[in-house]
């Protein structure tokens, strides 16, 4: 037997037979490391690779780090171990949905506040086309990676040199529907005291799909959309509305700004509410971006 080790490539000479006990075929020891038939990589240095890839960045990146430490290895190589311990660990969460969540620290006492922080960014994938000289198929592929965190308000903090901290979060992330965010983030929400919270805040950008995910699995949760988004429907409106008079767009916006992060958000709305836009075109950019404002930082 052949093996790829964090040494370079082993050869073993090995027992393959049949059982006496149960009179399966195999290969004893592959079965006691845990190697799948055709395995040609010992379990260290698969756990040493992802664990590279995982910090890289990229497979590349990884390639590049294993070669460093005499270990070279083709980045598709790691790509593919990457994708298979990464469907095993899918596995093993779809089975761990399936079971009541068992809060991990039940003594602790009843929490004001509970925060659920919701997001989704788009990631750079290999696509099918991806290292073929000919192909019509997509080399590269982008695809939306949904995050959501978990705390408890009492778990942020600050740093002596006044830096804010979690001391203990949970980030919980998906590549499905919000549906499937909202399942793995709840689950681990409720291990993570959810239910002895008070109060419950779901912070987002505004995006509709966080709103909606919000309102199926956390309805008596308040929103708020977080200022650094806030800022930018304004700046939005602003422009829809004041045309391209920079310096008329800048006042106008820094005025309502200034008014939202000292607790004046409700003459901002009634502002809001009241823009109308001459433009078919910034009239429907007026639209979009006031129904936003309102909806959550009026909740």
């Amino acid at each position: 037997m052949t093996l790829r080790s964090v040494v370079g490539m082993v050869k073993l000479e090995v027992d393959h037979g049949q059982d006496p006990q149960d009179k399966h075929w195999g290969c004893p020891i592959r079965e006691e490391w845990g190697l799948t038939a055709h395995q040609q990589m010992s379990p260290a240095l698969e756990q040493k690779l992802a664990f590279t890839a995982t910090l890289a960045g990229s497979y590349e990146a990884a390639a590049q780090v294993a070669a460093n430490w005499n270990c070279p290895v083709d980045d598709s190589v790691i790509h593919a171990l990457v994708q298979r311990l990464g469907s095993k660990a899918e596995v093993q969460t779809q089975a761990r949905l399936q079971q009541a969540p068992q809060e991990s620290q039940p003594q602790r006492r009843p929490s004001e506040l509970a925060l659920l922080m919701v997001d989704g960014w788009f990631a750079r994938f290999r696509g099918p086309g991806w290292g073929k000289k000919r192909t019509k198929q997509e080399r590269v592929e982008w695809h939306e990676i949904k995050n959501g965190v978990f705390y408890l308000h009492e778990q942020s903090a600050r740093t002596e040199g006044g830096r804010a901290v979690i001391t203990d979060k949970v980030v919980v992330r998906s590549q499905g529907d919000p549906a499937d965010l909202g399942q793995r983030l709840h689950w681990e929400a409720r291990r993570g005291g959810l239910a002895r919270a008070k109060e419950t805040l779901v912070l987002g950008d505004g995006i509709a799909w966080i709103w909606n995910l919000k309102a199926n699995r956390w309805p008596e949760a308040r929103e708020l959309l977080d200022f650094w988004h806030g800022g930018q429907h304004l700046w939005n409106l602003g422009r829809a509305c004041n045309g391209t008079d920079e310096a008329k767009v800048t006042e106008w916006v820094e005025q309502r700004l200034h008014r939202l992060a000292h607790g004046h958000e409700q003459k901002v709305l009634k502002e809001i509410s009241a823009i109308r836009c001459s433009q078919a075109k910034p009239e429907k950019l007026c639209a979009r971006n006031r129904i936003i404002l309102p909806a959550t930082l009026n909740a």
